[in-house]
């Protein structure tokens, strides 16, 4: 080894063991417990974005042996005002992974920031030390300095809000780390299309977290194949999401940065603009710049599985929208509120699909906050209604009716079920954690069944939506082309406009 030469931590170890495997052999059962796996050997994680959901998954990775989380990176070092589904979820989340009922008792409010997750980190390690601490977790406010500083880095989980996930996406590629995403892979489809292209080019190892195994659909897809609906000519799926608070228009107060918060950094590539806590925590899903909306949010998590089962492969050829309109008074006078800044109360979208290689043409809809489709007649046959989220299979010869990822589904009117002479049990499902189906892709250098390269008809999609809202009209996609052929006006939907130094 040359004088100068820096020799990294995972390089270190194995010519170490070598050097001294002449020297003595340890019996596995002295370094730890069955199944015990090298500090060498271990994906070493980055873990960017500590808000409530990027605390609530750190759990699976710290309990996953072969993954050891060695930084984690937020522009907020530590404020206990984030927003989630209940008081104590995340308080009691992490003391459940820690074993201890008496962590964050001095926290009023719900936690979150890099400090925390520092901690978290380091406490659940600790608890396998013989000193009963450990020390081995850096933080960082900036991915930047992160990705430069930590040279043992294998892979990062991007767990910030929807607008920064491409550009921290493409900055932990071009550094060589393989990439773990929360949905949205980007909110624009120029960047979405930036960020696949990227990791088909790298050959490095992508998973987008909103994959699952889906049994469920399987078994629909057997039903189509067997006739059992006819031809699919319609997907329906709704929720009842957004359940954030929604605006129609910016606010106009300027309150105080808080202490402790990067609003530079937050705000990423989207130009400058006051600080405002609307805009940030779990509030940002409900804004086009820094958002994707209810879509993005949930189906991502339905429709991503199901377009992988069924073979859809082509993005739509149009998108059509339509969403909540919203009045005010001036002066004593009724008028409407032009929003261009953030998705509505509810929405619906419709979009046409071209044939697929195993599919004929068809059309998917979407329908959120609160909307949802009429109860068909072979529902209403059974005396049921549609329930507040579902999933929805039309063919020309009848219809499949699920849960909202698919659960639960069957042939109606009940009757058609009870004639289906076919197979009708949901096949058995993976026994396997999130962690653990991106973890296996990256130790086996294969790609995960949610890799970014399968993920473009699903991204595009959703990310079509928001322009098919903002122009206000049926957009038509080429999706070769990445262009809107019959609005030249709605193409600046498909990208942003970038802050200065912050263009990809």
């Amino acid at each position: 080894m040359t004088p100068n030469k820096k020799m990294n931590r995972r390089k270190f170890i194995s010519s170490a063991a070598v050097t001294t495997a002449t020297i003595s052999i340890v019996p596995r059962h002295v370094l730890g417990r069955t199944g015990y796996i090298a500090p060498s050997d271990k994906i070493t994680v980055a873990n960017i974005g500590c808000g409530t959901q990027g605390l609530r998954e750190m759990s699976a990775m710290l309990e996953n042996p072969e993954i050891q989380i060695i930084s984690v990176c937020d522009v907020n070092k530590f404020t206990t005002n984030y927003l989630d589904w209940s008081a104590n979820g995340i308080r009691d989340g992490i003391r459940k992974t820690l074993g201890d009922s008496t962590w964050g008792a001095a926290y009023s409010g719900i936690p979150g920031g890099r400090d925390i997750g520092k901690d978290f980190v380091e406490k659940y390690y600790g608890k396998n030390m013989p000193s009963g601490q450990f020390k081995g977790c850096s933080s960082y406010e900036d991915y930047r300095e992160m990705l430069e500083k930590e040279k043992d880095l294998d892979a990062i989980k991007i767990m910030t809000p929807d607008h920064l996930h491409a550009t921290i996406a493409l900055a932990g590629m071009k550094n060589g780390k393989h990439v773990i995403t929360h949905k949205p892979i980007a909110n624009r489809i120029a960047e979405g299309r930036k960020v696949i292209e990227t990791a088909i080019q790298t050959k490095l190892k992508t998973h987008l977290l909103a994959w699952s195994d889906r049994p469920e659909h399987a078994l629909m897809l057997k039903w189509i194949n067997d006739g059992a609906i006819g031809e699919l000519k319609e997907i329906h799926n709704w929720s009842y999401r957004p359940v954030w608070p929604q605006w129609t228009s910016n606010p106009t107060d300027t309150p105080p940065i808080p202490d402790g918060f990067n609003w530079d950094l937050w705000l990423g590539p989207v130009p400058e603009r006051p600080y405002h806590p609307n805009y940030t925590h779990n509030v940002f899903r409900g804004w086009y710049d820094f958002g994707a909306g209810s879509m993005a949010d949930m189906g991502h998590y339905s429709l991503f599985p199901l377009f992988r089962t069924l073979g859809i492969e082509t993005a739509p050829l149009n998108a059509k929208a339509y969403g909540t309109t919203n009045k005010t008074v001036e002066n004593q006078v009724c008028r409407g509120i032009k929003n261009d800044v953030a998705f509505p109360y509810s929405c619906q979208f419709k979009f046409a699909f071209p044939a697929q290689k195993n599919l004929p043409k068809f059309d998917l809809y979407w329908y959120d906050g609160g909307m949802k489709p009429f109860a068909p007649e072979e529902l209403e046959e059974d005396g049921l209604d549609i329930d507040t989220e579902g999933m929805m299979l039309v063919g020309d010869k009848g219809k499949i009716l699920a849960g909202f990822l698919g659960e639960n589904p069957r042939i109606i009117p009940d009757k058609k079920m009870k004639a289906y002479q076919g197979e009708k049990s949901v096949p058995e499902k993976e026994n396997e954690t999130r962690s653990e189906t991106w973890a296996r892709a990256i130790k086996t250098n294969t790609e995960s069944p949610g890799s970014f390269i399968y993920a473009g008809p699903i991204t595009e999609t959703i990310n079509l939506a928001a322009v098919a809202l903002r122009a206000g009209k049926k957009v038509e996609y080429d999706s070769k082309s990445m262009k809107i052929t019959n609005d030249e006006e709605a193409n600046k939907y498909l990208t942003r406009e970038y802050r200065k130094g912050w263009e990809i």
